[in-house]
């Protein structure tokens, strides 16, 4: 998939019930901090629309469907605090897919969720930018807002490939010379470079809203294997031989302690953690981070 097929209809409508919300905006300044002109479920009344598939009961205004025999969703202005940055992991490791789903890989899953992120935020007339990671390079987006930039966002996704490591510190210099406090981060990696996970670190330390969802395969989390296996690190070259039956249960316990204490750590830190796995529903993380009333004041789920 790419450009506006990224998104799949199904997941489009579902979309609609999401709001992206800064805990740290909202919570330190009030409502906001600019004026938003979408529409959405917000504080002032702006209009009445149509109801289309997605769209939440509560927002139906019963009382016109009486006079009316016709579904219609009250919209309203609202106020937006809101400069939303996806960070993508595209490094080598990235491409990695498996037998559960073949031609779904990490980096593919990253595109599409990256893409709702997008949506989302364009629809709320908020900011919205893009960092990739890819062969130890950064590809920079500017926050910006609208259509247009969606479609710029969308179009530099739909070219990226999955290559090379993590930059050092010097080479994420531009990420803090763009991304400014109170602004929300989204990492969408597999969590395996420790570069990667100290410098969320460092940036909710310098008062960022980051958020973190962690993009594992089915093998990583099944290990149905039964046989003899290598396993070959893409970005380093190491190798591994075991036998995979004999291995499989201390693997999947210290998979799961990997899987706690990683949790665990980006809590500490403030850092909203989710896990996605390769066979589930696109946007379940994505439902489990910015559903209204629901897991997005959760710490560490």
């Amino acid at each position: 998939m790419s450009g506006p097929d990224l998104i799949p209809a199904d997941v489009r409508a579902r979309l609609k019930a999401l709001r992206l919300v800064s805990r740290r905006v909202s919570g330190a300044l009030g409502i906001g901090q600019h004026h938003s002109r979408s529409r959405g479920a917000g504080m002032e009344f702006a209009q009445y629309r149509a109801y289309e598939p997605g769209d939440e009961p509560r927002q139906i205004d019963w009382k016109l469907y009486a006079r009316s025999d016709k579904f219609f969703v009250r919209e309203s202005e609202r106020d937006s605090p809101l400069a939303a940055w996806v960070l993508l992991d595209a490094s080598a490791s990235m491409a990695q897919s498996d037998a559960a789903r073949p031609g779904w890989s990490r980096l593919q899953a990253a595109k599409a969720q990256a893409a709702c992120v997008f949506e989302l935020a364009c629809r709320q007339g908020d900011r919205f930018g893009l960092i990739a990671v890819s062969g130890e390079r950064l590809q920079v987006i500017n926050a910006g807002s609208g259509t247009r930039h969606r479609d710029r966002c969308l179009q530099v996704l739909g070219g990226l490939s999955a290559a090379g490591g993590w930059p050092d510190e010097a080479g994420c210099r531009p990420i803090w010379e763009r991304i400014h406090a109170n602004d929300l981060v989204l990492l969408l990696s597999d969590d395996f470079d420790e570069a990667a996970l100290a410098l969320i670190e460092r940036l909710a330390a310098a008062r960022r809203e980051v958020l973190n969802i962690q993009i594992l395969t089915v093998e990583e989390r099944d290990f149905p294997f039964r046989d003899g296996r290598r396993f070959i690190d893409v970005e380093s070259g190491a190798a591994v031989l075991t036998d995979a039956a004999a291995a499989r249960e201390d693997y999947l316990h210290a998979f799961a302690a990997a899987c706690r204490e990683l949790t665990l750590r980006l809590s500490s830190a403030g850092i909203r953690h989710v896990p996605y796995v390769l066979d589930e529903g696109l946007d379940a993380p994505l439902q489990r981070l910015f559903a209204q009333g629901k897991a997005r004041f959760q710490e560490g789920a």
